[in-house]
């Protein structure tokens, strides 16, 4: 790998957390001092804070900011595929006994079931993702109802 090539990859290792910090600050219930606290006062608030709800719930909102993504691309990991291609080989082949030819009627139902177990296996991968988002948000939600209330019980206004 040349200095080039390193060099790039860090420029996009630095952006991606950026955005992922941005992110997490988009998110972060903003404190206005209510009780007349300097900025200086409000940094250290925040700190305090932001470690008490870290401690207090067990949300680690930069982890979960960076936590991989769903796999994506061809859905192959449940074995829905191989399920659907065994149920419609074993369907094919009784209906192409009936018809005079087992083989091709399995052939057929084979293909039928993969195809099948194939859009089953993306349903389930989008469920998973789902699910998974669902999960995340509501673990920062939960992190910022703590960060709030320390603030508050600090003498800020949040909103």
């Amino acid at each position: 790998m040349t200095i080039t090539t390193l060099t790039k990859y860090f420029l996009v290792a630095a952006v991606a957390a950026s955005m992922a910090l941005d992110g997490l600050a988009q998110s972060k219930p903003i404190a206005y001092p209510a009780k007349g606290q300097s900025q200086q006062k409000q940094q250290q608030d925040d700190g305090a804070c932001y470690s008490w709800a870290k401690s207090h719930t067990g949300v680690d909102p930069v982890a979960v900011a960076n936590a991989p993504p769903p796999p994506s691309g061809p859905a192959v990991g449940g074995g829905e595929r191989v399920q659907g291609a065994a149920r419609g080989a074993a369907g094919g082949a009784v209906i192409g006994a009936i018809a005079g030819d087992a083989g091709k009627g399995a052939a057929i139902g084979a293909t039928t079931g993969t195809v099948v177990g194939g859009s089953r296996a993306r349903q389930n991968r989008r469920a998973a993702a789902a699910s998974t988002q669902s999960q995340s948000q509501g673990a920062i939600d939960t992190f910022n109802r703590a960060y709030a209330a320390c603030m508050e019980g600090r003498g800020y206004t949040i909103k």
